[in-house]
Formats: C-alpha cells, sequence, structure tokens
C-alpha cells in the first residue's frame, strides 16, 4: 500500500532533482500517481472482498485453482509458485479456505508429503460470485479514476 495522499508537486521534484540528479521528474510523478492509484483500487478491492469474507490471497488461491488446476487440481506448492506470497502464508490461508469448505487438501497420490489442492462446489461458487464485481470495479475505477495516469 503507499499511503501518501499529498504527492509531491513538480517544484518539490524539481528541488530533488538538484540533489538527486539522476533522478528523473517525469518518471518519478508518474510513478507516484501509479502507487496512489493502484492503492486506492487495491483498497477498493479489499473492501470488496471483506464483505465475502475473502482476502486477496484467498481469492488468487480460487483464481489459480479454477485457471491452473490440471486435473482438477495442484500441488500446494505450485499455488505457491504462482504466487508472490511467502509459503508459510499460503499454507496457512490453505488451512483457512480448506476450514470455509472452499477447498479440499488431500496426499498426493504419488507423494504423500506433497498436498494436492483442489476447488469445492462451493470454491467455484464463491469465485463465481465474486468475479463479476471484482472485474466491475476495476473496469469502473479505469474509466473514472485512473484518467490522469
Amino acid at each position: 500500500m503507499f499511503f501518501l495522499k499529498d504527492l509531491p508537486s513538480r517544484q518539490m521534484l524539481e528541488n530533488y532533482k538538484k540533489r538527486f540528479p539522476e533522478m528523473s521528474v517525469d518518471h518519478v510523478g508518474a510513478g507516484l500517481k501509479l502507487l496512489r492509484h493502484a492503492s486506492i483500487l487495491l483498497r477498493r478491492i479489499e473492501t470488496y472482498f471483506a464483505g465475502h469474507k475473502l482476502s486477496q490471497t484467498r481469492f488468487l488461491i480460487l483464481v489459480v485453482l479454477d485457471r491452473e488446476g490440471k486435473g482438477g487440481g495442484l500441488l500446494a506448492k505450485e499455488i505457491a509458485g504462482k504466487l508472490d506470497i511467502s509459503r508459510p502464508i499460503v499454507t496457512n490461508t490453505l488451512k483457512s479456505m480448506k476450514e470455509m469448505g472452499l477447498l479440499t487438501i488431500c496426499p498426493h497420490a504419488d507423494d504423500g508429503r506433497a498436498k494436492w489442492i483442489t476447488l469445492t462446489e462451493a470454491g467455484r461458487e464463491k469465485l463465481g460470485t465474486v468475479l463479476p464485481d471484482y472485474y466491475s470495479i476495476i473496469h469502473n475505477f479505469m474509466i473514472h479514476e485512473a484518467e490522469e495516469l
């Protein structure tokens, strides 16, 4: 998250450039705007997910399983490899999602240490419920608020 509401003015960035000549005022200004807009969008999405008892991590796990689940599922390590989240967080999130009834966790048939993860019907329904408004939030944000990017 990027929590700075009032971005530095062009003049402020020009003053920083005097101290840090390698800095590009245009690139830094554009980057700061991008960070600010992304932070606003993420907060909206997180608020939306919270209303559905999801987090961004839980949502992304549902998406990865739905999108890339070969033979109906994925190994836990494959899910962790597809997300930019630490393995312990993925492991804990998978356990909580199992408790919520969104997925199943079983030993893999060929390797008892490996965990095979599949979506339950409730997991598929949850994903089907949240995706339309998730895409709508992004769509509306890009139309109405990200024009200045």
